[in-house]
C-alpha cells in the first residue's frame, strides 16, 4: 500500500490530537524545509531514520535494450535515501548485522 501525503496528515492528527489544519500545516512546513536544505545542496539528516543527498549525475550513453538505439541520458540531479542502521534493524528484526 502506498501512503499519500493526505494519510500522515491524518495520523499526525490523531497521534497528537491536532485539528487537521494545524496537521496539515506541520506537514507541509517539515517537507518544506526538507525540499529547501536539499535545494541549496545541504544534505538532511534525520536520526534513527537515515539522511536525504543530493547527487549529481554526469550525462552519459543509454541504450533502449529491446531496440539497441542509442540516446544520450542529459546531466541531472538525483535525491538519494541512506537509511540509518537503527532503521535498518528495525525493518530487519532476525538479521545480526
Amino acid at each position: 500500500m502506498t501512503r499519500i501525503k493526505e494519510d500522515i496528515i491524518r495520523d499526525v492528527m490523531t497521534k497528537i490530537t491536532l485539528d487537521r489544519k494545524y496537521a496539515k500545516n506541520l506537514v507541509e512546513s517539515i517537507l518544506s524545509i526538507i525540499k529547501n536544505t536539499l535545494h541549496s545542496g545541504e544534505e538532511v539528516m534525520i536520526s534513527g531514520f537515515g539522511y536525504f543527498k543530493v547527487r549529481h549525475k554526469k550525462p552519459r550513453v543509454g541504450r533502449n535494450p529491446k531496440t539497441k538505439v542509442t540516446y544520450e541520458i542529459s546531466e541531472r540531479v538525483v535525491v538519494t535515501f541512506y537509511p540509518s542502521k537503527v532503521f535498518l534493524k528495525e525493518l530487519n528484526p532476525g538479521n545480526p548485522e
